[in-house]
């Protein structure tokens, strides 16, 4: 019993962490109830899944929705010190390492999408096509899953056979068997997150240009999509720092392992949901098409003014 109150930062933690578990399993509750809500918006117009920047925003939907389906569980088991054989693992950690950079490149796509609507309007029918979405969407989640074909490719070539028998509390931590290998994923993420932040700078700058250049509806409507191309670098930023947050908590955990669990805590709440529930904010409810849509499926037709925008 006294082991296992150590794992946790001692007795007088339990009750806390205790707490905190709950609170994040009505966020994320919260949350998947709101996204599920937001895709069955999505699928009851066709102009949506015919519409390039609603076909990217509905990804990053299903994507968040998985990708904290599988922390909770992972956060659940961890809690409760529950061992699971380490193949089971082995797939959770390729379903997480996959969706943790879908989002983020999405974001990036949402982004050159309205540089290329307000910057190149006449070529955005062409550029920004439904064919063009889907094989955007493919790429994406052909670019995700490079890191995790590295890192899987080192474990696999370095692993003992019997180690897959074996049942131990799951965590991503197992799978880094050499510093060098969390060195290399981490050199892996922070090239990712560059290239997309040169893409998300750049398309501000643009977009800047021709906001200050218009003038009437089309000053409004850019400055519109300046704003969001603003909330999308501030919700990859998050993302960014998220990749950090390993190397952070590895070195707390060094000095005291209740600050530890109060760090990781606060980086869950903070880097991993946080992001994840900004894009409802930005597409959700900024959006006015999207909005009354939305209003009129959440209160079950009452709202008569969204069929009027369709």
């Amino acid at each position: 019993m006294a082991a296992n109150n150590s794992l946790i930062g001692g007795g007088s933690s339990v009750y806390k962490i205790s707490d905190r578990v709950i609170l994040v399993q009505v966020l994320v509750l919260v949350f998947l109830c709101i996204n599920f809500l937001l895709i069955t918006t999505f699928f009851m117009k066709d102009f949506f899944y015919t519409t390039m920047r609603y076909i990217l925003f509905a990804n990053t939907l299903l994507s968040d929705c998985l990708f904290l389906l599988m922390t909770d569980i992972l956060l659940i088991l961890s809690y409760f010190r529950f061992t699971i054989q380490m193949s089971l693992c082995l797939v959770i950690y390729i379903i997480l390492s996959l969706h943790t950079f879908v989002t983020p490149l999405t974001l990036t796509a949402m982004t050159l999408e309205r540089y290329v609507a307000i910057c190149m309007p006449l070529r955005h029918t062409d550029l920004c096509s439904t064919r063009s979405c889907l094989c955007c969407v493919l790429i994406i989640h052909g670019l995700s899953s490079v890191p995790c074909i590295v890192i899987m490719s080192i474990f696999f070539a370095s692993a003992a056979h019997s180690f897959y028998n074996q049942g131990r509390v799951c965590s991503v931590e197992i799978f880094i068997l050499h510093s060098w290998q969390g060195h290399l994923r981490s050199a892996i993420s922070q090239f990712y997150f560059l290239i997309m932040c040169i893409i998300i700078v750049f398309s501000y700058i643009e977009v800047m240009k021709v906001a200050k250049a218009a003038s009437g509806e089309n000053k409004k409507s850019t400055w519109k999509g300046l704003r969001t191309v603003i909330l999308h670098a501030f919700q990859l930023l998050l993302c960014l720092i998220q990749l950090w947050c390993p190397f952070i908590e590895a070195a707390v955990l060094q000095i005291h392992l209740k600050l530890f669990v109060n760090v990781r805590y606060f980086n869950y709440i903070t880097f991993i949901l946080a992001p994840r529930c900004l894009s409802p904010l930005i597409y959700g409810l900024r959006d006015e098409m999207f909005f009354h849509a939305l209003k009129y499926y959440a209160l079950c037709g009452l709202y008569k003014k969204s069929l009027d925008v369709f």
